[in-house]
């Protein structure tokens, strides 16, 4: 499972670079429970060009993560690893999405089948990433709601949110391989 940070799991603002402007979505921690007890392996994967564009530090951006994840496991929920692309949109970098960098170190890490997977995204970018890397990619209207017009990519499934996004994916059969 595979989830885009600022308008999926939380609010999404210009460039987070400061904890006082972190706020975790209604619903997020529940259906992040209900995913990892599904059996489902966690990953957040997320583009932070404001490091590449100076707006914060690489230090200032592990704090907001570490404050993230601290509030989440006080809900009883938490990641099993977090990916992030600190580069600019213009470096070509495959861990920028919609590359697939980040999804390829968590496969390689976790032996994870991408076809059996599912990303939930705000994006274009992040649907585009989805459809590379052969997951299910499902849209959330939080955030950008797919309205970022960056890419033609479409989702398979479109949800309220992340909650309503958990909700239908543990509705699905689950496959052998998965």
């Amino acid at each position: 499972m595979f989830l885009d940070r600022d308008g999926v799991i939380v609010r999404e603002v210009d460039y987070l670079g400061h904890v006082d402007r972190l706020e975790v979505l209604p619903g997020v921690a529940a259906a992040m429970k209900a995913l990892r007890a599904a059996g489902f392996k966690v990953v957040v994967v997320t583009n932070q060009s404001g490091v590449a564009r100076g707006y914060f530090s690489l230090t200032r951006l592990r704090e907001i993560h570490r404050e993230l994840r601290r509030r989440l496991m006080r809900s009883g929920a938490k990641w099993d690893a977090l990916y992030f692309s600190p580069h600019g949109p213009d470096s070509g970098h495959p861990w920028r999405k919609p590359g697939i960098g980040m999804l390829t170190a968590a496969r390689k890490r976790f032996q994870l089948d991408l076809r059996a997977s599912y990303f939930i995204g705000d994006s274009t970018a992040d649907i585009l990433c989805a459809r590379r890397a052969g997951c299910v990619p499902v849209l959330v209207r939080t955030g950008k709601g797919g309205r970022d017009g960056k890419h033609a990519a479409k989702p398979e499934k479109t949800c309220r949110d992340m909650a309503a996004a958990a909700r239908w994916i543990l509705a699905r059969p689950r496959s052998v391989s998965e």
